[in-house]
């Protein structure tokens, strides 16, 4: 099994995502996109279910960080919540797996270590932990998460959502987690990116400030609003 530095370089991860209530929804949007951040210069692209994992795959060489949103009735958690999540995205050519780091319940009792390491030995694929916070991100890299990002930072209840990164929060993942560290969350301009790979971060993933459109033009409308 390649580690997940050998697959994705270090650098720009790029997350081409759309919920169904958004214009840019649909597999062979999210595959153009991906396409498009190829061309710019990314490194990997971060992507949602097994259908756009296959479209994206199919149109474009950089590796697949695969997540797969499913609604659940344990507190929050939805991103790849079980070992069938993630062998679904196996199936569909992700090149790793992004599950939630935290320590919520989890449908059928699975516990966070049994999921990581049958990822490992079933799928042949390393694991990224998205976590909240630095003690998540140290129990998550524990549990055998190849990598820990702070992507969950401020999306959990018991987290305050920072305006921008949680630089805290990536700082000491990078600190005491003891894995490498990838950087995700409200990352809306190019020197937060440069600036969290100065801190020691292997990659930055970064998502609605180029691929939510929608996202984009609030802020500049929101941003000339203060000027009026």
């Amino acid at each position: 099994m390649k580690s997940f530095c050998e697959i994705f370089p270090r650098g720009l991860i790029v997350s081409c995502q759309a919920r169904e209530d958004e214009p840019l929804h649909g597999s062979d949007i999210m595959a153009k996109l991906a396409v498009s951040a190829e061309m710019g210069g990314a490194t990997g692209i971060r992507a949602n279910s097994p259908e756009d994992v296959r479209a994206i795959k199919a149109a474009c060489r950089l590796p697949v960080l695969a997540i797969y949103k499913v609604k659940t009735d344990y507190a929050g958690l939805f991103i790849t919540p079980t070992f069938e999540t993630a062998r679904l995205l196996a199936e569909a050519g992700a090149d790793a797996i992004a599950l939630d780091g935290t320590n919520r319940p989890r449908p059928d009792g699975e516990m966070l270590p049994d999921i990581i390491r049958r990822i490992h030995d079933e799928l042949q694929l390393p694991v990224m932990a998205d976590c909240s916070t630095v003690e998540e991100g140290v129990m998550a890299a524990g549990a055998g998460a190849d990598v820990v990002a702070t992507t969950l930072a401020g999306y959990t209840p018991y987290t305050k959502k920072t305006d921008g990164p949680d630089w805290a929060a990536l700082e000491g993942m990078i600190r005491e987690a003891g894995t490498p560290v990838v950087g995700e969350g409200r990352f809306y301009y190019p020197p937060q990116a440069a600036r969290a790979l100065e801190m020691g971060a292997w990659a930055i993933v970064v998502g609605g400030a180029i691929t939510r459109p929608h996202e984009i033009t609030r802020r500049f409308v929101d941003e000339m609003g203060k000027k009026q």
